[in-house]
Order: structure tokens, then sequence, then C-alpha cells
């Protein structure tokens, strides 16, 4: 079977071969540049620039339409998967649920836990919380006029050199 199937390759790389050179013989003509003289070689010149000119015409043409059906794919992809992303999404709406139902839900009916989210919060003393802040509140115009200027920073170097020389 590999060397059918090698046979075959071969014979289609010939006839693709031979089709090109028939074609190509079609297309193109031989050029007979012997024995013209100047201006008909400049004719001859000019006859094949306009050639030249309108096959790149040709091309030009057909990459632009290339080009604009590649944009105009991309654009219907992204339209595609904009549509394929749009659905309505229900509205939802809240539920209660304590936290025992919630592991019953999540357990199943045979675990029996029962969990009081209350009974493990730390209460809280306000009389603690009140000594804990200094009652320390006086006039604070008149702290800021005492330490302003050069006295003010004697001051509370003095302030803090005390407390450490006793």
């Amino acid at each position: 079977m590999l060397a059918k199937a090698k046979e075959e390759w071969e014979q289609e790389i010939v006839d693709k071969q031979s089709e090109k050179e028939r074609y190509l013989s079609e297309r193109i003509t031989p050029l007979h540049t012997s024995g013209l003289s100047l201006s008909q070689l400049q004719d001859l010149c000019r006859e094949l620039h306009e050639k030249v000119e309108i096959v790149d015409e040709e091309r030009y043409d057909i990459e632009a339409k290339c080009n604009h059906n590649t944009r105009e794919i991309k654009d219907l992809k992204i339209k595609v998967l904009d549509l394929r992303g749009k659905f309505k999404r229900p509205p939802l709406r809240r539920v209660r649920v304590s936290a025992d139902a919630m592991l019953r839900a999540l357990l199943g009916s045979k675990h029996k836990v029962s969990m009081d989210l209350r009974a493990n919060l730390k209460s809280v003393k306000k009389e603690d919380t009140e000594k804990e802040r200094p009652v320390e509140v006086g006039d604070w115009r008149k702290n800021v006029e005492a330490m302003s200027g050069m006295e003010g920073r004697k001051k509370m170097f003095d302030a803090a050199k005390s407390p450490t020389g006793q």
C-alpha cells in the first residue's frame, strides 16, 4: 500500500509540474529581441511595462479585497462571541438561611451539627475600654502657643531628658 501511495504521489507531482508548464507557455510568449531596431525594442518595453502595470493593479485589487474580507471575518467573529456571551440573568432574591440549615444542606440530613455562632463571641464590657483611655483633655491652643518657637523646642528637649535622668 505504501508503494502504491508513493507512486500516486509522484504521479501527482509530475501532473502538477506539467500543468504549470502548460499554463506558463499559454500566458508567457517567448521574446524575440534579435534583429529588432531601437524603436521596436522601445515599443516592446512599453508593452511589457503596460502589462506589468495591469498585473500590479489586479494584484493590488485582489489584496485589498482579501484584507477587506479578513477584517469582515474578524468583525463577524467578534459579533458571534458577543452574541454568545449575552444572556439574561435571572434576578436573584435574598434568602435567609441559618447556619444550621446551611450545614444540613451541605452535609446532608445524616449529620446533626448545631452551630451557635454567638456562643463563641467574646463579651466586652464598656467599663474596661473607658479605663484604658487616658482622659487628658486640655486646650490645644495653649499647648501650641507654649511649644512654638525655639523656647518650645527647648522645653520639649528638657522634658524628654528629665524622665530618663530620674
